[in-house]
């Protein structure tokens, strides 16, 4: 079930001359997903979830959230937890108020038991009757993660759900997030500037500059297309790595060899994988290893960045 769909969705602000803030932006996420949409500020991740949300009307194209207009029907917001930047939390209620309030707008049953449930998960429960307005930065994104899942919704909107939040919170709001689509199915839409924590949750991303998409994919994907189709070989010392290199270099059929101590690099680009390593057996080298390279997502993010700064 396509639970978000998004085609040619553009935004503007200021007119038609105005530059889009979005650009020809399209999406189509599935029900269960926990999808994850990069990018660095101003690039219209928030704009997109306000339009997703129905708080903003696109300027061209089409959004559709359950396969309906988002804010065209009240009854379909019920089905969404939310989690802006500015949490917008009552500062003069308590966290236990904080939390009935919204269960009560939802029309939540057992509204205490749920509510001492999720105040215990987030790690809250001895701060209950606290006044929100005294908590720090991180309790109050915790007691805004609480209210965004208060009422069970089916499609989850987080921006950066762990801003402010120490090493252990953010574990915290990994595991929730997991468990809450695993067990229950939920859709998850997050904007994170947090790579590892994305790389550790989503199952996959957008990366976004400038208003379009500059990559979509699983995180596994995109990590070994930036990697190419390259392998590198560890040898036992130095000297095998550069008489390796000396022997594939005079072949004249690979583009490029690169050394670095004891590890030799290239691209299998005129001659195949096992063809490199029977060269460099038949020399006598002694190879301790052999690996195709994969990046890490951040390695992936910022590459893609500098391209577009290039661009």
């Amino acid at each position: 079930m396509t639970v978000i769909e998004a085609i040619d969705l553009t935004k503007r602000f200021g007119g038609p001359s105005a530059p889009p803030v979005l650009d020809a932006i399209n999406l189509s996420i599935q029900a269960g997903e926990v999808f994850g949409y990069l990018g660095p500020n101003g690039a219209g991740k928030t704009t997109t979830i306000r339009v997703l949300l129905g708080l903003l009307n696109p300027t061209r194209g089409t959004v559709r959230v359950f396969g309906e207009v988002p804010g065209e029907r009240d009854a379909a917001r019920a089905r969404l937890g939310v989690l802006l930047e500015n949490s917008g939390l009552d500062d003069r209620m308590t966290a236990f108020q904080s939390l009935d309030y919204h269960a009560r707008l939802y029309g939540v049953s057992n509204r205490t038991r749920r509510i001492e449930r999720l105040l215990g998960f987030v790690g809250l429960a001895d701060q209950r009757d606290l006044k929100v307005g005294t908590f720090s930065t991180g309790m109050k994104r915790k007691l805004g993660l609480a209210r965004a899942i208060v009422h069970d919704p089916e499609l989850l909107f987080l921006d950066e759900p762990s801003a402010g939040l120490d090493p252990e919170a953010q574990r915290m709001v990994r595991e929730l997030l997991q468990e809450l689509a695993r067990t229950r199915n939920i859709t998850v839409f997050i904007n994170s500037h947090h790579l590892d924590e994305v790389q550790r949750l989503c199952s996959r991303i957008a990366i976004l500059h400038r208003g379009r998409i500059r990559a979509c994919d699983s995180v596994d994907a995109l990590r070994r297309g930036a990697g190419g189709d390259r392998i590198e070989v560890r040898f036992s010392d130095a000297g095998q790595a550069a008489r390796g290199a000396q022997a594939l270099r005079a072949l004249g059929r690979l583009p490029e060899v690169t050394v670095e101590g004891d590890r030799l690099a290239t691209s299998v680009d005129g001659m195949t994988a096992p063809e490199i390593v029977a060269t460099l057996v038949g020399e006598g080298l002694g190879i301790e290893e052999v690996v195709r390279p994969v990046k890490s997502l951040e390695d992936v993010y910022f590459e893609i960045m500098r391209e577009e700064e290039a661009a």
